[in-house]
């Protein structure tokens, strides 16, 4: 249900967005996100045009999790102040056939991030029920609405989701814009050497075929092990720790006490969500 209260989130606590994104190992599929985002050409040219990755990839990241998390977990003051940020920043990213305003382009983004968070969180968690699944998604695109992503953007139920994502993957086209973002967001800053191996290693793994050759990376063996361990370990791991622990870095979350004590992980829901927080 939605809640009106300025002081309450825009989701109940037992959200299915709530759930999922109260795991911190999502954020182990930030990079299969940006390289299925930037598959799109006009994203590509857009992020190659107008961000700040090359010369702050950590204040970029922060920048775009942040806000994210602040929808999802934050007060409705928060939720709708963090999306007039960004709302404000993408009016100005435009340049020749292309504005980061497009609802076309919007969708391609948010569908990347619902897509992406539905498999990191099966394959390193748990699995989710199908009522689950389309919870989960009603609650993202109501999210999407913030960002200024029309309801009608996408599909209205998961089916039509996963074939929209389909489609898309077999018909946008990595362009060598894409491939130079790639290089740099891989490329070890001081002291993050393994961590990024790592992390070029598990989004090579679960990129979808096409895109994953596109972008020249593999996945052989080492990368299927890599991620068959990583999702052991994490699955395990959810089985037995408590939520505090599970939950995403403290730094990331907006700053309440609300959202600190009450985001909640991977056990089964009391009801289902799924609608907007206008209905």
């Amino acid at each position: 249900m939605a809640r009106s209260d300025v002081r309450s989130g825009l989701f109940e606590d037992d959200a299915a967005i709530r759930r999922v994104h109260g795991e911190g190992v999502l954020l182990l599929g930030g990079g299969r996100a940006l390289l299925m985002q930037i598959a799109h050409p006009l994203v590509a040219r857009a992020v190659r045009e107008h961000s700040s990755y090359q010369h702050d990839r950590w204040g970029r990241l922060l920048r775009t999790v942040r806000p994210m998390y602040a929808i999802i977990f934050g007060t409705a003051d928060q939720a709708e102040a963090a999306a007039t940020r960004v709302n404000r920043l993408h009016e100005s990213v435009r340049g020749d056939g292309y504005r980061a305003m497009d609802p076309r382009l919007l969708a391609w983004v948010l569908a990347t991030l619902i897509d992406t968070s539905l498999l990191t969180y099966e394959r390193f968690v748990r699995s989710l029920a199908p009522a689950e699944v389309a919870a989960y998604y009603q609650d993202a695109r109501a999210a999407g609405m913030l960002l200024g992503v029309p309801r009608n953007a996408l599909p209205g139920d998961i089916a039509g989701f996963r074939r929209y994502v389909d489609d898309q993957v077999a018909s946008i086209e990595v362009t060598d814009a894409a491939r130079a973002i790639a290089r740099d967001l891989f490329e070890p800053l001081p002291g993050t050497g393994p961590a990024m191996l790592l992390m070029r290693e598990l989004t090579a793994a679960l990129l979808p075929p096409r895109l994953r050759e596109a972008y020249g990376l593999r996945s052989g063996p080492a990368q299927r092990a890599a991620l068959e361990v990583t999702g052991a370990i994490n699955r395990t791991a959810s089985a037995v720790l408590p939520p505090r622990l599970r939950r995403p870095p403290g730094f990331l979350l907006p700053p309440n006490e609300h959202t600190r004590g009450q985001v909640t992980v991977s056990g089964t829901p009391s009801r289902q969500s799924g609608q907007s927080p206008g209905s």
